[in-house]
């Protein structure tokens, strides 16, 4: 039995006419009627009553159409789906991020996704870099957006989002009123800033910021994440130099400051491992890739 000859039966079921079945199939009434014969001595029973006049269903054969246009519905489905998955559409996504993403590109990517592929299920986990990258290497989650550099090759990357430093500070701070400061003034303030190991490319540039200055910041309290970093400063223990979209994360008690001096731009990456096939991933990145490009 082949999938033609059940496409014929339904076709024939509907129309109760072979002229009209076979001219709806593209093919002509005889090889119609040797069709149907061939099916139903497979089968063993008959599905069609047959007159000069009139063609009808028997009783068994008005079972097996019922049973047969299920089997179709769901061969359709089946194969709805797997085109689908082909093209990246359905499935499942594991997606992390650094905290100061959800300031500035996540909600956009994320909104944008969501319009273009509705049918994949996102599961976001606000990780560290260091930590993206054991999970990436472990299998654990799909695409991530880090702060570079990295060096595994295992791993592919590329730039979706680059922004100034600026600098947090308490509400009551002595230089909280000036437009903008010098890093130079911030020399004998205490700083509030992440272990290096969590993001080495931005610590290292917020330590070279503050040599280039003439002084090595002195750290009184470390913290992971960055809306952390700016509680601390709220709570007039330090201040601190953030990447600028932090600025939308409106915490009492701080204000921000642009510096004076030229700094270069801090980066966020898109980052997957290089072996990915997934046409998951891949529809994901080529996604990322268009809006951030736009």
């Amino acid at each position: 039995m082949e999938l033609r000859h059940l496409r014929y039966f339904v076709t024939l079921a509907e129309e109760l006419h072979f002229g009209k079945a076979a001219e709806k199939l593209h093919i002509a009434q005889p090889p119609l009627s040797q069709q149907i014969r061939q099916l139903e001595a497979e089968l063993g029973f008959e599905l069609f009553h047959r007159t000069k006049r009139h063609v009808q269903l028997t009783a068994a054969g008005e079972v097996f159409l019922r049973e047969v246009q299920q089997i179709l519905h769901q061969l359709q489905q089946a194969i709805q789906i797997g085109q689908q998955t082909s093209r990246g559409e359905v499935g499942k996504l594991v997606i992390g991020f650094v905290s100061s993403t959800a300031y500035n590109i996540l909600p956009f990517i994320l909104k944008n996704y969501r319009n273009c592929v509705p049918g994949v299920n996102l599961e976001l986990h606000e990780l560290t870099t260091d930590q993206q990258l054991n999970w990436l290497q472990e299998g654990r989650m799909d695409v991530g957006f880090i702060r570079p550099p990295i060096e595994n090759n295992i791993f592919s990357w590329e730039t979706i989002f680059q922004e100034s430093l600026v600098v947090a500070l308490p509400e009551t701070h002595i230089l909280a009123k000036q437009a903008q400061i010098s890093v130079t003034s911030l020399a004998n303030e205490g700083f509030i800033l992440f272990p290096r190991k969590l993001a080495p490319g931005l610590y290292d540039l917020i330590i070279s910021l503050c040599q280039q200055s003439g002084f090595s910041p002195n750290v009184v309290q470390e913290a992971i994440q960055m809306q952390t970093i700016v509680s601390i400063v709220a709570a007039e223990m330090g201040v601190a130099i953030v990447p600028a979209s932090l600025q939308h994360l409106q915490r009492t008690g701080v204000v921000y400051k642009h510096i004076e001096e030229p700094t270069p731009k801090v980066t966020i990456a898109m980052i997957w491992r290089s072996s990915d096939a997934s046409s998951t991933v891949q529809k994901f990145v080529d996604i990322v890739r268009h809006y951030s490009r736009g």
